[in-house]
């Protein structure tokens, strides 16, 4: 007679075993109908899954996040069966669920087209009208290899013999498709109502380029068609806002192939970098931190001494000279412990703050570079703090509150905080990872922040703190971070003299508030798409003439506020003044001030807002006071 707790602490006893799905229907029919999964004692099961003894219990639907994705790793597996019936000869390997949606790889003769994935989708669609049953069913290692090979699935077989033989595997079937897989599955394909395949591309065998390149068919499931049309519609406008087709546009910067995972910047887009370290600079000296500038090229033992050499070093470049290893710096940190190390300091001093705008160097995968959100050479608005223990708390407290405005200054309003706890790779003993953890945990909690803890996430020398902020999409972007780092100090042999007079080593935070630059640039050229608030454009006005007549007053227009600090430009072509807006409009130029023999006469602008609001005409004094309360409010929504 087990008895089930459910999610409100109400119970249900029953006579004998009983399956997920009978607990659904004594709740009642449409929850039985809704059921997906369920989750018993903390674990995701199927809902034929069997509950022998006493359990919490509850029902997962599509309303849960976990329940959408047992709805897209079901919906992989549906793609993978209508590939199979369509083309016979496709070989199935991989295929897990991903942020948002799915992939499954094939190995087939020839390259899929937009009109297969058509084709692929309608076949999906009858396959889940059909409402098969989808069952679980256990094998040995040995006879599902004998089962795959009557089938002529090469690569199941591969990763069939990769895996011990220990204990059964669990396989999937619906219809006369059949799949290795942990599960949870939906029940039936009814379930799986809005999908949509959005894409393919090539991917290695097992992620080795040495192995034959596979076709990645993506695809995305929601629970209704409603959201999959609101998450369609984020992907057309995702689109519309890439950063690299903006980038060009407004020509901000450009990328080639003689200098991969590295940025050119342009006028333009040099202004936006300036803007950002200006105004980083500006919040880091108010808040006490010391700017340094450390070298790129640093001999290798350094990198073996702090521990980065034995975890990055295949991603590290290096170069040798004078029968010296050297490498281009992958961090800044191990630099800036070497400042630190010139000169014994006192406990008196502590905390100090170091900051850099970092510039680094990493041997990306060619094939994970894209545009200037993931690069090789890259620059850090990086700092470390170097101080007593007891310091850890008001110095995590302080960075959440300075992070916070920043964030604001920059029009994100929500940020996501995780904290990420001992991987299994790492230095330092437990208790130091006890301390270090429980520190970072003490400051969220006393900031009554909401977080989330992510396990074995953090770096290999102390936990840190995420802080990811969303676009305007709803896109999660980790920028900020916070590490407590209790090993690299001792490992360079930093110290300090504590009050009782012995030496000491201090603790490090590691801290960055953008992360990188190319990237944090990145994120704001899709949030605003590219219709940058007022203090980040490039060019703040543009300032026009309609006839050759006003060109010297537009010479003395811009001279009076670039003078004042704004970034103005002008346009004194002999074209008509319509085809000019159109084209500063295009730019997405904040403010286009147009100049006729009136406003020559009476020493105004006429003023047109982005967006085309016609704000009429002003003395040039009254515009640059207009703008600079845009520029006081940043890109602060509230």
């Amino acid at each position: 007679m087990p008895t089930i707790v459910l999610p409100d602490g109400s119970e249900k006893q029953f006579e004998q075993a009983v399956s997920v799905h009978e607990v659904a229907a004594s709740i009642g029919e449409g929850l039985a109908n809704a059921a997906l999964a369920g989750r018993v004692d903390g674990e995701l099961v199927d809902t034929s899954f069997t509950i022998e003894t006493d359990a919490t219990v509850a029902i997962v639907t599509a309303r849960d996040d976990e329940g959408i994705d047992v709805l897209r790793h079901s919906c992989a597996h549906l793609m993978a069966q209508a590939v199979q019936e369509l083309f016979p000869s496709a070989q199935v390997t991989i295929g897990p669920t991903v942020e948002d949606g799915f992939y499954y790889d094939f190995a087939y003769e020839r390259p899929f087209t937009p009109e297969d994935l058509t084709k692929i989708e309608k076949k999906m669609k009858s396959l889940a009208d059909l409402g098969q049953t989808v069952t679980r069913s256990l094998m040995s290692r040995d006879e599902a290899v004998a089962l795959f090979k009557t089938k002529g699935e090469d690569y199941k077989v591969d990763i069939l013999n990769s895996i011990p033989d220990t204990e059964d595997l669990s396989f999937y079937q619906q219809g006369d498709f059949i799949d290795l897989c942990r599960g949870p599955h939906v029940p039936s394909t009814r379930h799986i109502k809005a999908f949509k395949l959005t894409k393919v591309a090539g991917a290695y065998w097992r992620g080795d380029s040495n192995n034959e390149m596979l076709q990645r068919i993506y695809g995305t499931a929601w629970g209704d068609k409603k959201a999959l049309k609101a998450y369609l519609f984020r992907l057309e406008e995702a689109e519309k806002r890439d950063h690299r087709k903006l980038g060009k546009r407004l020509d901000l910067f450009h990328t080639q192939e003689e200098a991969p995972g590295m940025v050119f910047w342009h006028p333009r887009g040099w202004q936006i970098w300036q803007t950002l370290e200006r105004y980083i600079r500006d919040v880091q000296m108010r808040h006490g931190y010391q700017e340094i500038r450390t070298p790129q090229l640093v001999d290798m033992s350094l990198w073996q001494k702090s521990g980065h050499a034995d975890k990055f070093g295949d991603g590290m470049f290096s170069v040798e000279s004078d029968n010296r290893q050297y490498a281009l710096k992958p961090m800044n940190c191990p630099c800036h412990v070497q400042v630190f190390n010139q000169g014994l300091k006192s406990y008196r001093e502590l905390p100090i703050r170091l900051a850099e705008f970092g510039s680094c160097h990493r041997n990306e995968p060619s094939g994970t570079l894209q545009g200037i959100m993931r690069v090789r050479g890259f620059v850090q608005d990086d700092a470390h703090i170097f101080c007593r223990e007891d310091q850890i708390q008001g110095e995590v407290s302080e960075f959440i509150d300075v992070l916070s405005a920043v964030y604001r200054d920059f029009g994100f309003d929500e940020i996501v905080i995780r904290l990420s706890t001992r991987p299994e790779q790492r230095v330092g003993s437990d208790e130091i990872w006890d301390r270090a953890e429980q520190a970072l945990a003490d400051a969220l909690d006393a900031k009554s922040l909401s977080w989330q803890m992510l396990p074995g996430e953090g770096a290999f020398y102390g936990p840190k703190i995420e802080f990811s902020l969303k676009d305007c999409l709803g896109r999660v972007w980790q920028c900020g971070t916070i590490q407590v780092d209790f090993s690299m100090p001792d490992r360079l042999d930093a110290q300090y003299v504590a009050e009782d007079g012995s030496r000491q080593v201090p603790v490090m935070l590691h801290r960055a508030m953008l992360g990188s630059f190319e990237r944090f640039i990145g994120i704001l050229i899709e949030h605003y798409a590219g219709d940058f608030p007022v203090w980040l454009a490039p060019v703040q006005a543009m300032v026009l003439n309609i006839t050759d007549s006003q060109s010297t007053y537009v010479d003395e227009v811009v001279t009076q506020l670039v003078g004042a600090g704004l970034r103005v430009e002008s346009d004194t072509r002999n074209e008509k003044i319509g085809f000019k807006i159109r084209e500063h409009t295009l730019q997405k130029i904040p403010y286009l001030l147009v100049v006729g023999d009136r406003e020559r006469e009476s020493g105004q602008v006429a003023v047109r807002a982005r967006g085309g609001e016609d704000l009429g005409s002003m003395p040039v004094a009254d515009f640059l006071t207009l703008v600079r309360k845009d520029e006081e409010k940043k890109g602060r929504t509230l």
